[in-house]
């Protein structure tokens, strides 16, 4: 077994804003951005991206934003200051080829500068609320902001926007073909990391099937020798454990699986019990992350 690595314990009281700052949000991540556009009691629009983002609920449709303020001055931002004066937004998704337009919007432009204007975006009327929308998002949200919540005074410190949906946009093209939900390719949403970091979803996109569309065994109830494996990853073990008793292949369908051509070379190609139950094994983590999870489990029962 691997020597665990060490953890350090940083309690972020004992660090200043700016040195725990980098720490919380580079770790938390990937966040969704919002790119909020808002108005000011004189109608002037501010357009600004924020990573503390996340929706709430769908009934009724909640997102949240949290314009902190800044960790070098403890000053708040111009979005702040417009929803407590006009309290709706526009929430957009952006993609990744309006990413550095996005970026430069965030410039800390003078209080009444159009960073519409200023980041080469189109504004068009929203029908529902006061600020202009994005056209070039693929996505966008037109809000009622119900409630601003302080969450502290200090340098860093949130304050947290809850908007309530009134409505929707969504690019036609980025709309599943059955008319329900989003494809997360077409809408090649970005997100921020830490520092300069920023990624793209649709490039390392995955899927993991969700347990609670079957009562899949669990861990504990695997073979002990899948279980115990040197070989196989944790992932490869919740795969493997998120499948239902009745849906484990019969010993029959396993020794009927001998046949098949990669297991029966696999087999004539090690003579010895120990070396055919490794690269069985090691046959059936392959298998699994080419997504055949039933194969998966003939071959590595096969080495039991």
């Amino acid at each position: 077994m691997t020597t665990p690595t060490p953890f350090r314990s940083i309690v972020p009281s004992s660090l200043s804003p700016s040195d725990w700052h980098p720490f919380m949000v580079g770790a938390v991540a990937p966040r969704p951005v919002a790119f909020v556009s808002t108005v000011a009691a004189d109608g002037s629009v501010n357009l600004s991206p924020y990573s503390f983002f996340n929706c709430f609920g769908s009934n009724p449709p909640i997102l949240a934003f949290s314009p902190a303020n800044r960790v070098r001055d403890n000053s708040q931002k111009h979005t702040l200051q417009n929803v407590r004066e006009v309290a709706e937004c526009v929430v957009h998704i952006c993609s990744y080829d309006m990413v550095e337009q996005m970026s430069l919007a965030s410039t800390e432009y003078a209080k009444g500068v159009d960073e519409f204007v200023k980041a080469g975006f189109t504004a068009v009327p929203s029908q529902r609320v006061r600020p202009p929308r994005v056209l070039e998002a693929p996505a966008a949200f037109e809000c009622v902001v119900e409630q601003v919540m302080e969450l502290g005074q200090n340098n860093g410190a949130g304050n947290l926007v809850l908007c309530r949906v009134v409505l929707a946009h969504f690019r036609e093209d980025i709309i599943l073909p059955s008319g329900i939900g989003i494809d997360p390719v077409k809408l090649d949403a970005i997100a921020r990391l830490g520092g300069d970091w920023y990624s793209r979803s649709a490039a390392t996109l995955f899927e993991v099937p969700k347990p609670n569309r079957n009562l899949g065994i669990g861990i504990d109830q695997l073979p002990a020798h899948i279980r115990t494996s040197d070989i196989l990853t944790g992932n490869n073990l919740g795969r493997l454990a998120n499948i239902e008793v009745q849906s484990i292949p019969t010993p029959a369908e396993v020794q009927a699986f001998r046949q098949e051509p990669i297991v029966s070379y696999t087999l004539s190609k090690h003579a010895e019990a120990a070396e055919q139950k490794s690269a069985l094994v090691q046959l059936g983590k392959q298998l699994l992350e080419e997504g055949r999870l039933l194969d998966a489990w003939k071959v590595l029962l096969l080495a039991e």
